[in-house]
């Protein structure tokens, strides 16, 4: 064969064609996301409202197209692969959908869409109180943002892993500081940025060892490399791994890095808050596991007892801090929902760290399952009771604890579904849900052998049945002065509802979660 045969077929093997039903949904929102930026130039100021609705649909038809992704009829399907790189043996893909992209994919457009019906009537209030909270600019950053987190579980290549983190992460930082003229808002956005790049640069030089070691950044070949490294080259792999490590963890809000979390939640839009607390930590989880699990478990000696520690520490400071947060009027709802969902991140590093000690694949498989059937609970019942203090907020600027004192005699729908969002939090009857995650993470621990792990998570969850019951508490004292009822918002309602018929649905039947999310790891 001549040279420029060789080079042509050489040419040949790097062109090939694009699966577009795979990369669909991440690709619906982000077009979606450019059209809102141009109508934006061109809309009349009383027609922005507009740009909302189209929003929503946007990222309902991103939703549909999962559809045509799953197969009911055969749970054992290949995974749908683009982007290849074909070698001598095999094919390392960068962008691979199979049943855990589509469970991560499911919950990162879904809390989207509930984002979207808080975002419809804040950015109503603010243009009625003309507080200068631009609406083109939003819908944009927050449909670019939920494009890049619904790009991250398909991601199979640390390069492509990355960059969807930081499409995910970069128009957060906007949206956080969004509000012009707040200095809160502004604070809190700067503290969120300069915390992000330094994890970010951490990640970045992690991810350089592992590649100077192993010379692939493909997950699936890391894997399988990163068991014959040369003794030499052990040490900068082990460096890689750990730093790595220390980028993911401040995504997932992870103590020590953790202490952007109430600055950020507390200035960010209430909308944004309930995103970050949601989408943004399934963004770092979802990045975690495919790190760990499926590029790293060589290392599990390393990465395994880190994330236990990290673990308790996490929930522990969580919980603790929020226990600080009392029914006076000295603290706002969502700082406390902010250190509750510090707290809540520890219990979601529990089945990852019991994953590092587990020695079949089964069982790796049911940790990582219970990770994220415990991240399906967590979302609709966190996204409705900051839907409840998006409401609350409408008519108390301030929205401390003390002002849901005696929101059942305002509005006793919303108190209701309140006291239970809360509930499933604290993992009490009748949150039935909230009671079958934690013992299923409470499991997954005892089976890893982290008997202390789960000793620590027992003590946690008592402290937290404090906070929780005080303020389900608060919702049922008397008001003070004459209650006054107030219209719901019909976005606000509809994501009340929804959230509310998923709790109650899945407090049903609990186990359909643990089985969706298993079938989805595996």
């Amino acid at each position: 064969m001549t040279a420029a045969s060789t080079a042509s077929a050489s040419t040949a093997s790097v062109i090939q064609s694009v699966d577009w039903v795979a990369v669909a949904p991440p690709t619906i929102v982000a077009v979606v996301g450019l059209a809102v930026l141009v109508a934006d130039l061109f809309l009349h100021e009383r027609n922005k409202h507009l740009l909302g609705w189209f929003s929503l649909v946007g990222l309902a038809a991103a939703g549909l197209f999962l559809l045509p992704l799953t197969d009911s009829h055969n749970s054992a399907r290949a995974a749908r692969s683009t982007f290849c790189l074909s070698g001598p043996r095999d094919t390392a893909c960068s962008y691979t959908v199979d049943e855990f992209t589509l469970v991560v994919q499911l919950l990162v457009i879904g809390g989207a869409l509930l984002t979207a019906l808080l975002s419809m009537t804040t950015l109503k209030d603010a243009r009625s109180a003309d507080k200068g909270l631009p609406e083109g600019e939003y819908w944009f950053l927050l449909l670019s943002s939920a494009a890049g987190a619904a790009l991250l579980p398909a991601s199979r290549d640390l390069a492509t892993l990355v960059v969807a983190l930081e499409v995910a992460s970069l128009p957060a930082f906007a949206l956080v500081g969004l509000k012009h003229g707040d200095k809160r808002s502004s604070e809190a956005a700067l503290k969120f940025f300069l915390s992000s790049v330094t994890a970010t640069a951490v990640t970045l030089l992690g991810i350089s060892f592992v590649y100077a070691a192993t010379g692939t950044m493909h997950l699936t070949e890391l894997g399988a490399k990163l068991g014959n490294v040369d003794g030499q080259l052990d040490t900068l792999a082990r460096t890689g791994v750990v730093l790595t490590l220390v980028g993911f963890a401040f995504k997932v809000a992870a103590v020590p890095f953790h202490f952007w979390v109430p600055d950020t939640y507390v200035g960010a839009p209430l909308p944004v808050a309930a995103y970050l607390s949601v989408v943004g930590k399934a963004v770092g989880f979802t990045g975690l596991i495919l790190v760990t699990v499926v590029a790293f478990p060589e290392y599990a000696d390393v990465w395994g007892p880190a994330l236990a520690a990290l673990a308790a520490l996490t929930m522990t400071a969580g919980n603790v801090a929020a226990l600080r947060q009392r029914s006076t009027r000295a603290y706002s709802a969502v700082r406390l929902l902010a250190w509750s969902s510090v707290g809540q991140a520890g219990y979601l590093l529990v089945p990852i760290a019991a994953a590092g000690y587990a020695d079949r694949r089964t069982d790796v498989l049911e940790s990582t399952g219970a990770t994220v059937a415990y991240a399906l609970m967590y979302a609709a019942v966190n996204l409705g009771a900051f839907a409840v203090a998006a409401l609350v907020g409408r008519t108390k600027a301030l929205n401390r604890v003390s002002d849901y004192r005696g929101l059942y005699a305002r509005s006793p729908l919303s108190a209701l579904v309140l006291a239970f969002f809360l509930l499933c939090l604290a993992g009490l009857p009748p949150g039935i849900i909230g009671l079958f995650a934690k013992v299923t993470v409470f499991s997954a621990a005892v089976d890893a052998g982290l008997g202390w792990l789960a000793v620590v998570m027992a003590v946690n969850v008592v402290i937290a049945l404090y906070y929780y019951l005080q303020w389900t508490a608060l919702l049922f004292r008397a008001p003070e002065g004459e209650p006054v009822r107030h219209r719901i918002p019909v976005p606000i309602t509809a994501a009340i509802a929804v959230t509310a018929v998923l709790g109650v649905a899945l407090s049903g039947a609990p186990q359909l979660v643990l089985q969706f999310a298993e079938q989805g790891v595996r």
